[in-house]
């Protein structure tokens, strides 16, 4: 790997533990304030907000300065929004702020891959920043469990300033303290991230922007490859993305864990999840990502699972393989859609369109699971009903990629060249 890659993979992991840390924190904050059951799952919704809102532009921005820079700048802002939730801020409001910076860093940190390293390197690269940005979200998960934890939390509040009222009085007050240090750690690493030699293009007006992105976002779904791996990913990081909240209230409907406990159950599955992404970074191949749809129609049967699972020795190998399963779908399919998105528009643009449509997707997801929840249904449901739509769904798409296949079989191939003489 090139030299500045390791400081890419340092400042990625602190600013996603950090982000999953502080999330946990929201939820416990939501809890102790007893806040509507609701809430808790508009997390990620909330979160997933700006990547939504401002996708014609971060993309186009991430292009038009040096990357490590505006990995700096949306860095401060996550800063702005861990304050804001510290003194007092809804976390809802706060989290979305958050999001904001989020997804201003997002284009820039995949972006920045497709710059650097050779397209023979990129599944590889993207199996370490994938394998890394799955283990920093369990990690932060369970970090963000231990920091309002009954062993961590008296001593995070009992360490007082002298002469200094900081009025952090709470276990979650005192979580968010600590994690402000790790967003300040990554903007650190931002500072020495190398700029590259990829040529800077030039923001032009809001109205140019738009259009430009909604060309970008036509021209991948049209792709007979960028569909296919776009639609895949969208639809493993919705589920994914609402996962991580759902994971609460079925913890503690299943096993009757606390916050901090169902924090603690997140830890197990990192090691899936890594060995599963880095199996697929040293076996899959670009021009063969697309084998592995039929895997995905699995894990929305794995979801339907875990509403059989009462009990924490079945529940830690289970969650361990549906880690696996998803890390090693993840990155072959990433990598053909960054190869794609590349070669059709540039770095900046095609990860903000791959950020629209999965963020969407979590935001569409999140409100219906929302909907469910106040309409009193339980987390047992909605758990059934998501894995019923992931495994549906990849379904349908792995039936329109054999129709593409078998319809436009000669483009297909092409496109496959491609990406194979390109991978290696």
């Amino acid at each position: 790997m090139k030299k500045g890659f390791s400081t890419i993979m340092s400042a990625q992991f602190f600013s996603s533990l950090a982000d999953n840390a502080l999330l946990v924190a929201a939820v416990e904050l939501l809890r102790s304030s007893q806040a509507p059951a609701w809430q808790v799952p508009a997390l990620g919704p909330m979160f997933a907000l700006f990547y939504v809102v401002l996708a014609p532009f971060v993309g186009a921005f991430a292009d038009s300065i040096p990357k490590g820079k505006v990995m700096f700048v949306s860095n401060t802002i996550k800063v702005a929004g861990c304050l804001m939730m510290l003194f007092g801020s809804h976390p809802l409001l706060s989290y979305a702020v958050v999001g904001l910076g989020a997804a201003a860093y997002s284009p820039a940190k995949y972006g920045i891959l497709t710059e650097l390293l050779p397209p023979s390197q990129l599944v590889k690269g993207n199996g370490w920043i994938e394998g890394l940005t799955v283990g920093s979200i369990v990690m932060g998960i369970l970090l963000g469990g231990q920091l309002i934890g009954p062993k961590l939390s008296p001593m995070l509040l009992g360490l007082d300033l002298p002469a200094i009222d900081t009025g952090v009085d709470t276990a979650p007050e005192g979580a968010i303290s600590v994690i402000l240090f790790l967003y300040i750690i990554a903007a650190a690493f931002n500072l020495y991230i190398p700029r590259t030699t990829a040529p800077i293009i030039p923001m032009t007006s809001a109205w140019e922007l738009v259009r430009d992105f909604s060309q970008c976002n036509a021209r991948l779904w049209s792709d007979k490859l960028g569909q296919i791996s776009l639609a895949s990913t969208t639809l493993l990081w919705g589920a994914f993305g609402n996962i991580r909240l759902i994971v609460f209230p079925w913890a503690a409907a299943a096993l009757g864990y606390t916050t901090a406990q169902a924090s603690n159950l997140a830890g197990i599955v990192v090691i899936g999840s890594v060995a599963g992404a880095v199996i697929a970074s040293a076996t899959s191949r670009l021009d063969r990502a697309t084998n592995v749809l039929p895997l995905g129609i699995a894990v929305g049967f794995f979801l339907i699972g875990l509403n059989l699972i009462h009990n924490i020795w079945t529940a830690m190998p289970f969650l361990v393989l549906m880690g696996a399963l998803c890390g090693y779908l993840i990155v072959p399919l990433n990598a053909l859609l960054q190869h794609r998105g590349h070669n059709l528009m540039g770095a900046g643009r095609s990860i903000a369109v791959q950020n629209f449509n999965e963020q969407a997707c979590i935001l569409g997801v999140g409100a219906f699971y929302v909907g469910m929840t106040k309409l009193g249904l339980s987390v047992f449901v909605a758990i059934g009903v998501l894995g019923l739509i992931v495994a549906g769904t990849m379904e349908l798409i792995r039936r329109w990629h054999r129709s593409n296949l078998v319809r436009h079989g000669e483009e297909v191939e092409r496109l496959l060249v491609i990406a194979r003489t390109d991978g290696h």
